[in-house]
């Protein structure tokens, strides 16, 4: 049997009564899981819909997700997992884009749902109106060919329209086997995290992972620093997954936290950006749990890089090659470079993308021979480690020079005054381009431009160090936390950032 859902049905068998899904305080059963999923099976295929057809599911975290996601794989339809803070616009074109022959919405995306598909002549069933629809719970998952596509999730790039990563039934149960090794995932693991579940992380390397293994997961319906600590604590959380915002938010919670138990806490798991040494280095301090920082990307099910369990670490790398995949880097040129050479990095594993749903041409763009190139730079040493440098669309080229905004971000994250930081790169007449750090200070400090240039002058080479410093109450951020650089107005960064400098060489915070 093929079918990335059956793991449910496999260890509802073994342990019904284990629980298997724990939200806000609300607990669910291996067994309530299986019938969950099973019945929203059933109702999809009474309806009419087929293997392969697509199925949007654009509602939050909760379990009516968990069990209408499993039920769209179980009967070998296509999950469409999207947003649920979307946009109307964005929600049809969702919609459009991916042929979906249903959709999947709840209370709080209703409206936008319902009206897309009206005008696409598309049916919307609430998600948390279940018992309206009827149709036999199936017994088993449909069986499924291991390439058939599972799951649709949109990428967010920087030009031009969302494409869809289209995985596979055996790319995402790779992924949370391939997890399962790297991590050595055993029955008493308990997944924790507040990340939304329309994402590779939440989705695969979490819930995914979680039930290929048959061991809980508690999850936040939105993210807070203290509640999620308070639940890993209260809950014996022994795995810990986020993204450097969360862990830095966490970080830096007041001491009332320190006397929570924290003794079954063994590992985090950071994802999505690359982790700020000092980040990683206070939430150890404080916490005296290793955040693991890897590396991976939706195109690949979240596959990439980890560092080695119980292994030596080296500074700021992303680890190995997962089990189960390799690693090379590239030139423009498509030849591989040596080791200590930076280029672009390639995946090779059966984790990756069938294909950019509809898109033969940028499917066939992002690949080179069998390997998914993934628009980052990177460079390995002898032994395989990886580092990622930056993503290939970040760099900045100051009048020649190559820049890379994650070494400067590196570098200010261990300034004591500051709390977040962004580096982008603005237009500029004379170099092509200039270097902006957009920070947010941390409470009651100040910034004064003067004494940031003479401390970045003492840790960088002057070409690196930015001449533009824009100070920001808040940095913008995506759902799973990421901060979002393409949402950064470099035309205010540009603006803003010079006129705040008075003669004093003080700096304007509002």
């Amino acid at each position: 049997m093929v079918n990335a859902s059956q793991p449910i049905w496999t260890h509802a068998h073994a342990r019904p009564d284990a629980v298997a899904l724990r939200i806000d305080g609300q607990e669910w059963t291996f067994g309530e899981l299986r019938d969950g999923s099973a019945g929203w099976a059933g109702r999809l295929i009474h309806a009419g819909v087929a293997p392969g057809d697509r199925v949007l599911l654009a509602a939050g975290t909760q379990a009516d997700w968990v069990f209408a996601y499993h039920g769209i794989l179980a009967a070998g339809a296509i999950a469409v997992t999207v947003n649920p803070g979307s946009t109307f616009n964005e929600l049809r074109y969702f919609l459009d884009d991916s042929g979906a022959v249903l959709a999947l919405a709840d209370d709080g995306t209703q409206a936008h749902v319902s009206r897309a598909g009206e005008e696409l002549r598309v049916p919307v069933w609430n998600v948390n109106d279940a018992a309206e629809w009827t149709g036999p719970p199936v017994a088993q998952p449909r069986d499924v060919d291991p390439g058939d596509g599972a799951v649709i999730m949109y990428t967010s790039g920087t030009t031009g329209q969302p494409k869809g990563a289209q995985l596979t039934h055996r790319g995402i149960q790779g992924s949370a086997r391939s997890v399962i090794e790297a991590i050595e995932i055993t029955a008493d693991d308990h997944f924790g995290t507040a990340l939304p579940l329309f994402h590779v992380f939440g989705q695969v390397t979490i819930i995914r992972t979680a039930y290929e293994a048959g061991i809980p997961v508690t999850l936040l319906t939105k993210f807070d620093a203290a509640a999620l600590l308070e639940t890993a604590a209260r809950h014996g959380v022994t795995l810990l997954a986020g993204v450097p915002t969360m862990w830095n938010a966490m970080a830096n919670v007041g001491p009332e936290f320190d006397s929570l138990d924290f003794s079954r806490l063994r590992l985090a798991l950071s994802g999505g950006a690359g982790l700020p040494t000092k980040v990683a280095a206070q939430f150890h301090d404080r916490y005296g749990c290793e955040i693991l920082a890897g590396y991976g990307l939706t195109e690949t099910a979240g596959v990439g890089a980890c560092p080695r369990i119980g292994g030596p670490r080296k500074p700021q790398s992303a680890g190995v090659a997962w089990p189960g995949a390799e690693l090379a880097i590239f030139d423009t040129e498509h030849r591989r470079l040596p080791p200590g050479s930076v280029g672009e990095i390639g995946v090779r594993c059966e984790m990756s993308l069938k294909n950019y749903w509809n898109r033969p041409e940028a499917t066939a763009k992002a690949w080179h021979e069998d390997w998914f190139m993934t628009g980052d730079l990177g460079r390995m040493d002898e032994d395989g480690d990886l580092w990622v440098v930056d993503r290939i669309k970040d760099l900045i080229i100051r009048g020649g020079y190559n820049v890379y905004p994650k070494e400067l971000e590196e570098i200010l994250y261990t300034h004591p005054d500051l709390l977040e930081v962004a580096v982008v790169g603005v237009p500029d007449e004379r170099l092509g381009e200039e270097i902006a750090a957009v920070i947010v200070l941390r409470e009651g400090r100040a910034f004064d431009l003067r004494q940031m240039q003479a401390w970045m002058a003492e840790r960088i080479a002057s070409y690196k160090t930015p001449r533009i410093y824009h100070v920001v109450p808040e940095l913008p951020k995506g759902s799973t936390g990421k901060i979002l650089k393409r949402k950064i107005d470099r035309a205010d960064v540009s603006s803003l950032g010079f006129r705040t400098v008075k003669a004093s060489g003080a700096v304007h915070t509002s």
